[in-house]
């Protein structure tokens, strides 16, 4: 894939580099101790995900390597730079150095809060408001909540829905939220909390869809490297196992499996790196890409991680092996930062928006 002109010598240099850095933190029950930890050792990650401008093949070859070893080292280094996205991408001088070095460092934990209980697709139906520089109201399913320094908050002003930044200790956590891929999240509520505004008032759709451009096709990677993983594991698994007196990797239905696998892989390599791609050599947005690469990467990964249990058979479902691990983990990235429907929307308005008739 590295040979693909979509990528620079610097980004083959760094893909090596990074398969060679993955961290390594001991699985515990402890997930907000473990990703605490995961965000200290990825530091000599950490400052790709606030570099000016930044460079979506890096982030993404980035997460894709990071996903392949370990979900939970994924969500902390994408955290880091969505959460900081908003101030890299929109924020002032000020405002990026009093946040981002501690954010590089991995000393200080960023988080992104824009769903709300009713908002959550639709943001417009936010109601968490701000008044005079200090916000009031609830945000739920945040990410690296309760263990955040600081959170990139959206909230409704006068001039329209405008974003600023909260620092942990004016907020409330309300309740912690389980999920079945174990990670840091919470429900926040915000009483009179005070803000510092990133950008212009009025243009907080503007930053969080934004960032969310660039963040987006990074999910696909995230996706992307499950998928790998699923597909590395099925083969080794065929190729060691015997089955009606034969290699199982030599029945045909297995072997259209595996073709069925690996193509999704590819075509979902294709896409996530041809939106980085894009993004990268100057398009102002990408939304048609980058929706196109997070929705099929997610729905192909979520096909090929259970293409990869049906042929561990029963060991695929026990608690510990790689693959049950895997359909557990890609599950969200079918909703977080869009759903796959929202996604279909958004390709749906493009496309529609564009279309000339030759």
């Amino acid at each position: 894939m590295l040979d693909w002109p979509f990528f620079e010598d610097r980004h083959r240099a760094f893909a090596r580099w990074a398969r060679e850095q993955v961290p390594h933190v001991p699985e515990t029950d402890a997930v907000d101790a473990r990703c605490r930890a995961l965000v200290h050792e990825l530091e000599p990650w950490l400052p790709h995900t606030v570099a000016a401008p930044l460079d979506v093949r890096t982030l993404c070859l980035a997460r894709e390597t990071l996903a392949y070893h370990d979900a939970l080292a994924d969500f902390a280094f994408a955290m880091q730079g969505l959460g900081a996205g908003p101030i890299t991408l929109f924020g002032d001088d000020a405002l990026r150095e009093r946040y981002l070095p501690g954010v590089a460092a991995g000393k200080r934990i960023a988080a992104f809060a824009l769903s709300e209980p009713e908002a959550g697709s639709d943001v417009a139906a936010m109601t968490t408001r701000a008044e005079g520089n200090r916000v009031t109201g609830t945000k739920t399913w945040i990410s690296n909540g309760g263990i955040a320094d600081f959170y990139t908050v959206f909230a409704r002003a006068s001039e329209g829905i405008s974003a600023y930044v909260v620092d942990a200790e004016h907020v409330e956590v309300v309740e912690r939220i389980d999920v079945i891929a174990p990670h840091p999240l919470a429900t926040l509520r915000f009483d009179g909390a005070p803000a510092t505004p990133i950008g212009a008032p009025g243009k907080g759709m503007r930053i969080a869809l934004g960032t969310l451009d660039v963040f987006r096709s990074t999910v696909g990677a995230a996706a992307l490297g499950f998928a790998r993983r699923a597909l590395d594991e099925a083969l080794a698994r065929v190729k060691e196992r015997r089955l009606f007196g034969a290699p199982m990797a030599e029945l045909p239905l297995v072997q259209a499996k595996l073709a069925d696998m690996a193509l999704g892989v590819d075509a979902s390599a294709l896409l996530v790196y041809r939106a980085a791609w894009t993004k990268d050599t100057g398009a102002e947005r990408v939304t048609r890409e980058a929706a196109m690469a997070k929705l099929h990467a997610t729905e192909t990964a979520q096909r090929v991680i259970d293409a990869a249990v049906q042929v561990f058979g029963a060991f695929g479902v026990t608690s510990g092996q790689v693959v049950e691990r895997l359909y557990r983990e890609i599950r969200a990235l079918r909703i977080y930062e869009g759903a796959s429907e929202v996604q279909q929307l958004i390709i749906a308005r493009e496309v529609l928006r564009g279309h000339v008739r030759p």
